[in-house]
């Protein structure tokens, strides 16, 4: 079994080729069940575990374990980690073990610009970016894959990490600059994406502009949300998959106070990459992209993985015995 650390696994998972590669795997056929969901409580500390398994005629088979701890960002950790396995899955015999978080926040990002490739007006160049996480860092790169962002954003409820990663992204050629007042911003943004663990609303829809595209990538139990209800009122919604009605808080609010009726979601990621239904329809309208994160999306990122040290693109950190 092959075990690839976080430089071999981040090496293979750049955006032109992983925004294809889930494109292509929404377009096909594959088995993904329900997640499963626990609580962890240990002492005062709590987090939440995921186990998301998913396979594919490919011939691969692959589960994510994901550990979310929200309170880790006062330790100063990083509050979600992961590891991924993939197997053969016609015999089931271990191929690689992979970074997880490396997968995670990639195939995220990439999703994100995926559905901002259906939903966000052709001409939109403004990025806001709410939070500064793993997944957040890797939203301009990710979007500027599917519009011609030229000005990015960045909030945060510490300000002075919204400072830190705007520097950081000048420094990689970004017209970057942190934004100390989120209404204002979000009033000015072409595509507000939200990266966050929040358990309250961020955002509210009486500061979203005419043609925005609202992007909510970072909530994904029925605790956390990043939008308030009225984000949906006269928008378009579309979600990730059909889990994203029962998982997201935010939807979940939307839908009880009425602001979103759960047979108005237009479209699903399959959906729109499969032809099946249509995206944005005009450059006035708004777009609200919902994302709880799906199992296929990892495996897609994995057989990158694999498939790169295949091709000996890239080598695995080691080999363990089999």
């Amino acid at each position: 079994m092959q075990h690839f650390d976080a430089d071999a696994t981040r090496s293979a998972l750049d955006f032109a080729r992983l925004i294809p590669a889930l494109r292509a795997a929404f377009a096909g056929e594959a088995t993904v069940p329900p997640r499963h969901v626990h609580a962890v409580e240990a002492g005062s500390d709590r987090g939440t575990v995921l186990i998301m398994p998913a396979w594919s005629e490919a011939g691969f088979l692959g589960i994510k374990t994901i550990n979310i701890f929200p309170g880790n960002g006062t330790r100063g950790l990083p509050g979600l980690h992961a590891t991924y396995m993939l197997y053969d899955a016609h015999t089931g015999v271990p191929l690689a073990m992979m970074d997880g978080n490396e997968i995670t926040a990639h195939r995220t990002a990439a999703a994100s610009a995926l559905g901002a490739s259906f939903l966000a007006r052709r001409d939109a160049r403004r990025l806001l970016v709410l939070g500064t996480g793993r997944v957040a860092r890797l939203l301009p790169a990710a979007h500027a894959g599917a519009r011609a962002i030229d000005e990015v954003w960045i909030w945060n409820h510490r300000p002075e990490g919204a400072e830190a990663l705007a520097a950081q992204w000048r420094g990689e050629g970004w017209n970057a600059r942190a934004a100390t007042d989120l209404e204002a911003a979000v009033r000015s943004a072409d595509i507000v994406s939200c990266a966050t663990l929040a358990t309250s609303p961020l955002v509210k829809g009486e500061w979203l502009a005419p043609g925005s595209h609202l992007d909510l990538i970072g909530s994904f139990t029925p605790q956390m949300r990043e939008a308030d209800p009225a984000c949906f009122a006269g928008a378009q919604t579309f979600v990730d998959t059909e889990e994203a009605l029962q998982k997201a808080g935010d939807l979940l609010d939307a839908i009880a106070t009425g602001t979103l009726a759960r047979d108005a979601v237009r479209a699903t990621l399959a959906d729109l990459c499969k032809g099946v239904r249509g995206g944005r329809a005009s450059a006035t309208e708004r777009t609200v992209f919902k994302a709880v994160g799906s199992a296929l999306e990892d495996l897609a990122a994995a057989t990158l993985v694999w498939q790169a040290a295949d091709q000996g693109a890239i080598n695995p950190a080691r080999r363990s015995p089999s």
